[in-house]
């Protein structure tokens, strides 16, 4: 389903999230060239446990990148403050993957 008008363009894409169907996703500013990107993809390929798994890794990653910049790179008051906020995300971390499971 294609549409032109611009209004109904955003209800037809609601209405394929609903369905969770295999959905055409049409560029924009392209669209009234006649120029249509097609994806096939469903839209709930992860389901929560995967997202909060997603995030916990890259909430790891941040806190300790950061907490290696305020160790190794700031040597001045800056640095407390990168390694405070490095352990914040870790905390965080742990929040999101304790929900795993429970949501």
């Amino acid at each position: 389903m294609r549409c032109l008008n611009p209004i109904c363009y955003e209800k037809c894409f609601i209405k394929y999230l609903i369905k969770g169907q295999k959905f055409p996703i049409f560029a924009l500013p392209f669209r009234d060239f006649g120029i249509g990107i097609k994806i096939n993809t469903t839209i709930m390929g992860m389901n929560k446990n995967t997202i909060l798994g997603w995030a916990t890794l890259i909430m790891i990653v941040m806190g300790l990148l950061l907490i290696a910049l305020g160790a190794f790179r700031y040597d001045d008051v800056a640095g407390w403050g990168f390694g405070a906020v490095g352990v914040g995300f870790l905390a965080n971390a742990w929040v999101f993957s304790s929900l795993k499971g429970r949501l």
